[in-house]
């Protein structure tokens, strides 16, 4: 899904028959197919509009010289947080301080530098992007493991209950009504903020080893591994507990508690950060869950279906931008995944207005809208088996 491949009919057509946020579920083994003819010339103008738009200006639709001194700007932060807390001989007051720090860097460096790398968009090269991705490694999370989950299972099937990963989260965090509703789901709008903290640690720690060896990522199941990704995950997941773990606890001198509750808070950061980027995306009031019909077709086109299930947030903010790697944007990332990210500010009024045009939603608000609309999808899952949004 490099480009786009569709979209739909009118948006009040749409709205008609998603009325309720969720379909019931069929019994599906197959990966839904998206294939609406009548949205085809969607997809059809927004690519050639966004082809012209680079070849007008005689623009790279990779890295240009702003994305990499972005790039440049949190690698040094992430590495220099790093010696500061190994090396500096501060109190433990700062080194606290240093690890927080150091748990944003991990996120800066996670979206600004291996997500556009991971997706082949930061540079032309293919060597280059590999090169880059590792950072992702480094931070303790798979980018084999995330090739799987994210840029396959997620953004070809986005907010599709069963088939995208990334609303699969933990049984006591409710984000789909196909999943059983239970008292405990009444508080999740409180308890689930708490819960974002703990995302990278167990993606670190957990998430990757088992879905790796469960071989179960959405339609992705039964495929063999490479035999070099066995010794890459183990490789990897060894240099970063003995850069975030065994080195600080050797090097620093206030004791391995102080050490231990760096670290958590390091990840806390870290993962609260990149749980909320997420969900303002995707787990938005506005934002739908589409389900495949009996025969596994889903309602819209592929392109269509982006529009409908992705949302932006502060999209107009350059600080936002530069802190959430352009995914801030993600309905401009999903359409178009393999442009880098430094591009998407020049390309939402394309298709903001092209979506516009052929009557399609252009999900987008304000920081403050967007996790209020956030706060009030946890609360209505978790009190409707089958809440209305929109």
């Amino acid at each position: 899904m490099e480009n786009l491949l569709t979209e739909k009919d009118s948006l009040n057509k749409t709205k008609s028959k998603t009325q309720n946020t969720f379909k019931e579920t069929p019994s599906i083994k197959k990966p839904p197919r998206f294939d609406n003819q009548e949205q085809r010339d969607f997809s059809k103008t927004l690519n050639q509009r966004v082809n012209s738009y680079f070849k007008d200006n005689n623009i790279s639709r990779n890295a240009n010289t702003k994305m990499v001194l972005k790039s440049l700007f949190h690698a040094t932060l992430w590495i220099g947080s790093y010696c500061m807390l190994i090396f500096g001989g501060f109190s433990v007051e700062i080194n606290y301080l240093l690890w927080a720090v150091l748990g944003f860097s991990i996120a800066m460096v996670s979206v600004n530098i291996a997500h556009d790398a991971i997706h082949g968009a930061y540079s032309k090269h293919k060597w280059v992007n590999d090169l880059l991705s590792h950072t992702f490694n480094f931070n303790g999370a798979s980018a084999y493991m995330w090739t799987k989950m994210h840029n396959q299972a997620h953004h070809t099937y986005t907010n599709i209950d069963g088939h995208d990963e990334d609303i699969a989260p933990v049984p006591i965090v409710r984000l789909s009504s196909e999943a059983p509703l239970w008292s405990i789901h009444r508080y999740q709008h409180i308890y689930s903020f708490f819960l974002y903290t703990l995302s990278t640690f167990s993606w670190v720690f957990m998430k990757d080893y088992k879905k790796f060896f469960a071989n179960e990522v959405g339609n992705y199941t039964g495929e063999k591994h490479p035999k070099k990704e066995y010794f890459l995950l183990f490789f990897y997941k060894f240099i970063n507990y003995t850069i975030f773990i065994i080195i600080p606890l050797i090097m620093l001198s206030h004791g391995w508690g102080h050490t231990v509750l760096g670290f958590l808070l390091m990840h806390a950061v870290s993962g609260f950060f990149l749980a909320v980027i997420f969900m303002l995306a995707h787990v938005v009031e506005e934002a739908h869950f589409f389900l495949p019909n009996e025969e596994g077709n889903m309602e819209n086109s592929w392109a269509v279906h982006q529009l409908y299930t992705t949302a932006n947030f502060s999209e107009k903010s350059e600080f936002m931008a530069f802190i959430t790697g352009g995914l801030n944007q993600q309905v401009e990332h999903h359409l178009f995944p393999n442009i880098c990210s430094i591009h998407y500010p020049a390309l939402s009024s394309i298709v903001r207005e092209t979506a516009e045009e052929y009557g399609h939603p252009y999900l987008t608000a304000d920081f403050p809208t967007a996790v209020a609309s956030h706060v009030s999808f946890l609360k209505k899952m978790g009190r409707e088996e089958r809440p209305v949004m929109h």
